[in-house]
């Protein structure tokens, strides 16, 4: 991890939030869901390095992935369409765990539970199912005591997946692209949020949300800053993700940008989403 930091002040940084960590992680993991129903906004690109970057401070973490396109998967570099098995098998069939479909990454410390192609028709099979919006927090149960952090990238939609990644989940991340059309479905995406509250899951909470492909040249990104604090008041992160060649290109890599240019400005900025995440209360 020291590599990643260029200065002795960040070092020491580093070693207070490994105390911080150390000190005020016990036993049972957060589970963030990574969620925003709009396509092309970041989600999965946030869920990837942002989980690289929590396994760089020293944090266990899995990448849980149940989006049938499978980028989260791919931008870690599994080949998703080759699996026997995938996070599918363990929402939709009863004795496969997620201890059988858990695959090691290149990222130290981090693991993903990838997708696999049977997920594109979840949607559809999980209606006439029991529990059909729990399924994957009642398989999740049993191994939240093995990570400090769980993440799940979600579909670009509202379907019974999402429904699961959110129910699943402690806390909610939002990416919000910096354009007008990406706060147009804001009110739905609360909506829903609200309705899973009050029905299915009380204790859910948003963690915040965070503003993504940034540009500074651009007056519409102040505009969308602007508008984004009052649907999340006092629950934007700091950290700004800007629009990044090198973030684009990474995935193509089958790698996050920490592996592929932690130098670079995207990575600087997941860097300090991964720190504002760790420190922020659960």
């Amino acid at each position: 991890m020291y590599k990643l930091l260029s200065s002795e002040v960040k070092k020491f940084t580093f070693s207070l939030l490994s105390l911080y960590v150390a000190y005020n992680y016990h036993n049972m993991a957060r589970v963030i869901s990574i969620i925003n129903q709009k396509g092309g906004v970041g989600k999965t690109t946030t869920a990837v390095n942002l989980a690289a970057y929590l396994a760089a401070y020293g944090q266990k973490v899995l990448l849980i992935d149940i989006d049938p396109q499978g980028n989260a998967s791919s931008g870690l570099g599994v080949n998703y369409q080759d699996l026997a098995k995938g996070i599918y098998d363990v929402m939709m069939i009863d004795p496969v765990t997620f201890e059988e479909v858990i695959l090691e990454t290149e990222v130290d410390n981090l693991h993903l539970a990838p997708a696999n192609l049977n997920l594109a028709g979840a949607n559809v099979e999980l209606v006439g199912v029991d529990r059909r919006e729990f399924r994957l927090l009642d398989n999740l149960r049993r191994i939240t005591g093995d990570y400090d952090f769980i993440l799940i990238d979600n579909p670009p939609s509202l379907g019974l997946l999402t429904l699961n990644g959110m129910v699943a989940a402690d806390e909610l991340l939002i990416p919000v692209q910096c354009e007008y059309y990406a706060l147009e479905g804001l009110s739905q995406l609360l909506y829903t949020i609200n309705l899973v509250q009050n029905n299915l899951k009380p204790e859910l909470n948003i963690l915040g949300a965070v503003l993504t492909m940034f540009d500074g040249r651009n007056k519409l990104s102040e505009a969308v800053f602007n508008e984004l604090y009052q649907h999340f008041p006092r629950k934007i992160f700091r950290s700004v993700i800007p629009r990044s060649v090198r973030l684009a290109e990474a995935p193509s890599y089958g790698k996050s940008i920490l592996q592929y240019d932690p130098h670079c400005r995207g990575a600087r900025a997941y860097q300090r989403l991964a720190e504002e995440v760790i420190l922020s209360k659960r």
